[in-house]
């Protein structure tokens, strides 16, 4: 039994949605590493760059979202199938145009930060500091990342 001083109810909702934002940033790391193998054109060398520092950062990302699931005593989803279900992002169908991959991933961001900031309410109700410290780090990355991949766009 967890005796953390959050009960059940509210660990297995807060769970479940880091479970989605697990989902979300799996699915983009998997679209991001994606567009770095594929890009091509006068943009090569800067984008492939970027979009190899952004699957970097995901990567460490989806472990310490899944680290906290596992704190709050529920099992992290770990499989493309469970991913898929969940998430929001739509999968790379063979994107080659550089201007559509950054605004494909820029969607990607949004889907996260409006994922993430749902979930306040709800670990603010259960005085979840830790996953609230958690969800407070990944918005600001994300919004970063979305203002760059923004001003790429010039929108």
């Amino acid at each position: 039994m967890i005796n953390i001083g959050i009960n059940e109810q509210d660990r297995k909702e807060i769970t479940a949605g880091l479970n989605q934002v697990l989902a979300d940033s799996y699915s983009l790391y998997l679209k991001t590493h994606s567009f770095h193998w594929n890009v091509t054109g006068p943009m090569f060398t800067s984008l492939h760059q970027l979009f190899e520092e952004q699957y970097t950062e995901l990567a460490t990302a989806v472990d310490l979202i899944a680290e906290r699931i596992r704190a709050l005593g529920s099992r992290a989803l770990g499989s493309y199938s469970a991913y898929a279900a969940l998430t929001g992002i739509k999968e790379d169908h063979g994107i080659t145009d550089a201007n559509e991959m950054l605004s494909e991933l820029l969607k990607g961001q949004e889907v996260i930060i409006r994922n993430i900031r749902s979930l306040y309410p709800l670990v603010n109700q259960a005085n979840d500091e830790a996953s609230a410290d958690l969800l407070t780090q990944r918005i600001q990355t994300h919004e970063k990342t979305a203002w760059m991949l923004r001003s790429l766009l010039a929108v």
